[in-house]
């Protein structure tokens, strides 16, 4: 083994050991109304790349079908989303953003944004700070290659 390619395996454990904490403790912060990671994540996906299938946003946050239209169900409840015919194949349903999905996504802090603000604010310097800007979208792009 290359000393480059064990450096890449303690890098990646590194990662995951780091991700897996900052996940653990994300997912242990909930207040009423706000928004679960599954339903933050689905709504953030549709901002980001528009409307797609239950099935297509299952996929791409790795959950079964069934566990997104749980989500996607309580998001079209919660007037955030909604479910229409695709225009090009009448057997598929295709969820969109609404005006409140949006909205909610824009001006919604929820206990895990404030916390994890609140911790960047405090416990972190102003270089750590644009080192954590320039990771976080090679951190996002290593979780869509996963």
């Amino acid at each position: 083994m290359t000393t480059e390619h064990a450096n890449t395996e303690d890098l990646a454990g590194a990662l995951y050991d780091a991700i897996a904490l900052v996940t653990r403790r994300l997912k242990q912060t909930r207040v009423p109304g706000g928004l679960s990671l599954p339903e933050r994540s689905a709504l953030s996906r549709l901002a980001r790349s528009g409307p797609a299938s239950a099935a297509e946003l299952a996929r791409a946050d790795q959950v079964t079908a069934q566990a997104m239209g749980a989500v996607v169900g309580g998001l079209e409840t919660s007037g955030f989303v909604e479910r229409r015919p695709d225009p090009r194949d009448g057997r598929r349903i295709i969820v969109s953003l609404t005006p409140a999905g949006e909205d909610v996504l824009r001006r919604k802090r929820d206990a895990r944004g404030r916390q994890l603000a609140q911790v960047l604010t405090a416990e972190f310097t102003a270089a750590e700070l644009e080192t954590l800007r320039a990771a976080a979208p090679l951190l996002e792009r290593l979780g869509e290659s996963l």
